[in-house]
């Protein structure tokens, strides 16, 4: 197995993988829409996003629309450059 790339496991976690997947594709996402795409219930999905963030692959923006408080996440540089070598290193895989 030495042809093979190490996968970042903090990525290889479906949820946390989805997660980053969205938000490699927009330019921030609000929690309740991470929530509808991913399909995940709101304490797992909080769990995962606290980690990803802890790791500074997103950034958590909590701020009130109104009396309603939301939550926005922004992948960082960090998080990019890791889901891109992510990616890289699943490709090492199928070639």
């Amino acid at each position: 197995m030495a042809n093979f790339q190490n996968l970042d496991p903090l990525l290889h976690s479906q949820l946390r993988l989805a997660v980053m997947s969205i938000l490699i594709s927009v330019e921030s996402a609000e929690f309740v829409y991470l929530k509808e795409k991913t399909g995940a219930t709101a304490g797992n999905l909080s769990v995962q996003i606290d980690k990803l963030s802890n790791a500074e692959y997103i950034e958590v923006t909590k701020a009130f629309k109104g009396k309603k408080p939301v939550t926005t996440c922004k992948i960082t540089n960090t998080g990019i450059q890791a889901f891109e070598a992510y990616i890289n290193a699943l490709k090492s895989y199928i070639h």
